[in-house]
């Protein structure tokens, strides 16, 4: 180790973030500051990484948790050669830059995921985790390695206060995930006030409880971190570390330094005396010394070569196993088969069940055409019916099964399976009820927020659960997801409809999407073929029935509210059109001309019903339209009661038209 070099860098690191967060008069200064050798020891020494290749499949994986401490990753992928320009770390917190407040996946080279809120890069950091774990087992062969990385998270006591971080920790525990080392920054300090105040927990007997290695050392000793990270790398003993790092907050800016004031901007006044007690030139603002520059040359030339080498490895590899080869590849390019709806199989015409339950068929057509493809519960797989049968569960001694268990842990499934999808290796899907889904919001915002494919699969979607009562009963919950931007949710109507969504979800690679099924029973819809419905679905919107003579009135149904539209069509006579809305969002995309031919503005008679909320509806229907819905909380009784109860039937919509 050149604990010359490592001490300059990290002094100049600590340079690059006060300046920076001087120029904007904005950001968090304590974490850079405090951490700065761990930095330099990560980037300047203990990771393998290729600023040339950012994706390079191999890298080690560093996630910074701790997002509001961005400042940190920038300074550092600046001096390692990321581009990550000198003038992008001067636009700090500036419109349009690439060096936003905190990170975010895609507008950064070397940013793996977007970390803001607290706690979330811990459990993605598990995901990236698992998904190295499964690499490694599914493509490592006798005579070629291909996946030997690591997974290494920076967070502090924010990170792990909040509960999905400890709820993701007890799943890396439980599952073995040694290739993941998590660095505390134990500073012993929050943003409001010391950390006594208002923790008191052994964090080593809490890690080691949780299946753990866990070390503390001094993390402002290059020596001591250098040492305890080459170890974490260096035992692969069927146990993820932690690193518990006791750092001086703010270090090098004597006035705050240690304090909860050191924290945010709020040394920012101090920034002058500081940069001349660091040894830094009073004269040039977001200085890097031609020896740091050098010696970062140096170690990228060093790991180019070590990335060659691989790629050397790679090539042989691939030529040896063609078929694995082709899986790896189709799964980094998120390759869905073009016939993917002729490898899931069509359902007969007599078929009815819960949407659940025809999603349980179409799940298991669907992993057999996409090998990438996994699916996790949160102890529901019984009642969520997303179990892959035959394809075993992930688990500390199978990292090839494609089921995940994640306990009772919804938070930390959604952030995990975000974590899978940043990697990009495969396709990552979790269930549990649509009540629930308050419990994985903040993870599904991240996933939209990043434009990353996660699916998030919700069952027993309105107050059809019956006896279990209003707490089990979603009224709000599906109009609450559509309010996130770049979200599509996707509410099938009867079983077709189902594959339709499934395949909706697989083709969109921008973006997540939340698949809403029912637990009671609905019939198929025949008035179309089975590829027309599922083709429908990819519309957002379609006509179901079409009317039989001059149009009169529009009827609007989703989920298992279409058959309802479906049988009062029947009633109200030959005028009537029946249109299904499984995905406002995907039709909200389609051409203004497809979208007139579905809802001819000329028909303003239009009723939209839906087990839910009503306030979406309205613009669908218009001023002169009616849209039956729950604005109120459910009832405790059997399914079709509350339906009947609530105004949920046929009957209703017929009243309604009329």
């Amino acid at each position: 180790m050149n604990t010359q070099a490592l001490s300059t860098a990290a002094t100049e690191a600590r340079g690059l973030a006060m300046d920076a967060i001087h120029a904007c008069n904005s950001g968090h200064l304590g974490l850079p500051l405090g951490c700065a050798e761990i930095g330099s020891v990560l980037f300047g020494e203990s990771m393998n990484f290729n600023p040339d290749a950012p994706r390079w499949l191999n890298r080690d994986r560093f996630i910074l948790s701790a997002g509001h401490g961005s400042m940190f990753l920038y300074s550092w992928l600046h001096l390692s050669g990321y581009k990550v320009s000198k003038d992008d770390v001067a636009s700090f917190r500036k419109l349009h830059s690439i060096t936003p407040g905190h990170p975010e996946f895609h507008e950064t080279p070397g940013v793996e995921a977007t970390t803001g809120p607290l706690g979330q890069g811990i459990a993605n950091a598990v995901g990236f985790a698992l998904s190295g774990k499964r690499a490694a087992a599914k493509f490592n062969t006798a005579d070629h390695t291909l996946f030997d990385h690591h997974i290494i998270a920076l967070h502090g006591d924010g990170c792990l206060q909040e509960g999905v971080a400890k709820e993701a920790i007890a799943f890396a525990g439980h599952n073995g995930l040694d290739n993941l080392i998590l660095i505390y920054d134990s500073n012993d300090v929050t943003l409001d006030a010391m950390a006594d105040l208002t923790q008191s927990e052994n964090a080593k007997l809490y890690f080691e409880s949780q299946g753990f290695d866990a070390v503390q050392i001094d993390g402002n000793d290059l020596a001591a971190v250098q040492s305890a990270v080459q170890a974490a790398k260096q035992t692969d003993n069927g146990k993820p570390k932690v690193i518990i790092a006791k750092t001086l907050i703010g270090k090098g800016i004597p006035q705050v330094a240690g304090t909860s004031s050191a924290h945010g901007e709020g040394g920012a006044k101090f920034i002058e005396e500081a940069r001349a007690g660091l040894g830094l030139p009073a004269d040039e603002s977001f200085f890097v010394s031609e020896e740091t520059k050098t010696y970062f040359a140096e170690r990228n030339a060093a790991q180019a070569k070590t990335f060659s080498e691989w790629q050397a490895t790679y090539d042989a590899w691939s030529k040896a196993n063609p078929e694995l080869s082709k899986e790896l590849t189709e799964g980094v390019a998120a390759t869905v088969p073009t016939d993917l709806s002729d490898k899931i199989a069509t359902f007969a015409a007599d078929y009815k069940d819960a949407t659940r339950g025809a999603g349980a068929k179409v799940i298991n057509d669907l992993a057999k055409a996409m090998p990438q493809f996994l699916t996790g519960s949160a102890d529901l797989f019984g009642s969520t019916k997303n179990y892959l049968k035959g394809e075993g569960d992930f688990s500390a001694s199978n990292s090839l099964g494609r089921n995940i268990w994640f306990g009772i842990r919804e938070h930390a499934m959604g952030a995990i399976c975000n974590g899978i999808a940043y990697d990009g290796l495969f396709r990552a899907s979790g269930a549990t009820f649509c009540v629930f889904a308050d419990y994985v919001r903040p993870a599904i915002r991240l996933a939209a927020l990043s434009k990353i494919p996660t699916t998030f699969i919700f069952t027993h979607d309105s107050v059809g659960v019956g006896e279990d009562g209003p707490t089990h009963q979603p009224v709000e919950t599906i109009s609450g997801l559509r309010v996130i931007p770049g979200l599509d949710v996707i509410r099938p109507g009867d079983a077709e409809e189902t594959a339709g969504a499934y395949i909706a979800a697989m083709q969109r690679t921008d973006g997540p999407s939340a698949l809403i099924f029912t637990r009671q029973a609905i019939p198929l819809m025949n008035d179309l073929s089975a590829q027309e419905r599922r083709d429908g679905v990819l519309r957002g919107g379609y006509i179901a029935v079409k009317e039989k003579s001059a149009l009169t009135t529009i009827l609007i149904g989703t989920g298992s509210e279409l058959q309802h539209c479906v049988e009062a069509a029947k009633q109200l006579g030959d005028g009537v059109r029946v249109v299904s809305m499984p995905c406002v969002e995907r039709f909200e995309r389609q051409s203004t001309e497809y979208k007139e031919s579905v809802l001819p503005k000329a028909c303003t008679k239009r009723v939209a019903i839906e087990a839910g909320v009503t306030d979406i509806w309205w613009k669908h229907v218009g001023t002169e339209g009616k849209v039956l819905g729950i604005d109120r909380f459910g009832i405790s009784a059997p399914g079709n009661t509350v339906m009947k109860e609530l105004g949920m039937t046929a009957e209703d919509v017929v009243a309604a038209a009329k």
